[in-house]
């Protein structure tokens, strides 16, 4: 099977130049303009996760991060039933399969890989959320939804739990609501996830990609070099005391203010007009 097709075309979607899609295709990723899309394509089974899901995400991820044109991730899935049900329970058995011998699981390694990765990533959210897609969720920088939006971690009521998702959920979402939500395993709407602090912005679907254009716009006309640095910088105090996280700051302001896209950018100011960001 062929994930992240590389060969470009017009797309019949957005009438851009992107990335082939093909019926077979678990995981398309399509570059539109300075985005870079990454489409969970299983519709059919409410694009559950599965290994060659995982895998295409990761692939996605690794990709737009080595192409210097792309200033922003999309995550989302296919059609507008479901931006992603969790794991694949039709095999059940290899939805929880586990070589005791590896110690790392590749969703969580994928986590992982976005923890790390450097260029902004937006979930557009047009369908379902739960369990394992909580995590592709929780795993990007922003979020756009429809508003009708049912989320949820129903993994109690198969005998599970999510642990991993737990990893990142719990650094946005307030204790008490996490632990309803996980222990009762029941659904809630897309206004109780922006209020608990999941989602950016809630929208009518038929204006949920005209917000999600303008949520790019508004991150692919700043400096590439300020974003990457930042986001690094971001991950690395999540964890120090507020005396560390001051010290480390304070170096990093420095490093950046030697970058051509500080010198460009206080330059364009003086000026009065737009910078021309060379990302370095």
């Amino acid at each position: 099977m062929r994930s992240c097709p590389v060969l470009p075309l017009m797309s019949a979607e957005t009438g851009k130049t992107g990335r082939a899609m093909t019926d077979t295709d678990s995981v398309v990723c399509e570059k539109r303009g300075q985005a870079y899309w990454i489409t969970i394509n299983r519709p059919d089974k409410r694009n559950a996760l599965n290994g060659e899901v995982i895998a295409g995400i990761a692939r996605g991820y690794r990709t737009a991060h080595d192409d210097r044109d792309v200033r922003v991730i999309v995550l989302t899935g296919a059609g507008d039933k479901a931006f992603c049900a969790g794991a694949d329970l039709q095999n059940s058995g290899a939805a929880f399969a586990m070589d005791f011998a590896k110690p790392n699981v590749d969703y969580a390694d994928l986590l992982r890989l976005s923890q790390n990765a450097t260029k902004p990533a937006i979930a557009r959210v047009g369908g379902v959320c739960m369990a394992g897609g909580m995590g592709l969720l929780c795993m990007t920088d922003m979020a756009v939804s429809a508003d009708h939006v049912i989320f949820g971690l129903p993994e109690v009521k198969v005998g599970v739990f999510p642990m991993q998702v737990m990893a990142l959920l719990q650094g946005i979402a307030p204790r008490r609501l996490i632990s309803e939500w996980a222990l009762t395993g029941e659904p809630f709407d897309a206004r109780t996830a922006q209020a608990a602090g999941l989602l950016n912005y809630v929208v009518p679907s038929a204006e949920l990609d005209a917000k999600l254009d303008w949520l790019i716009s508004r991150i692919v006309d700043k400096s590439p070099t300020a974003i990457r640095r930042g986001k690094y910088a971001m991950r690395a105090i999540a964890s120090m005391s507020f005396d560390e996280s001051i010290a480390y700051t304070e170096s990093q302001i420095a490093l950046l203010a030697m970058t051509e896209d500080a010198k460009e950018g206080l330059k364009a100011f003086g000026e009065k007009r737009r910078p021309s960001w060379p990302g370095k």
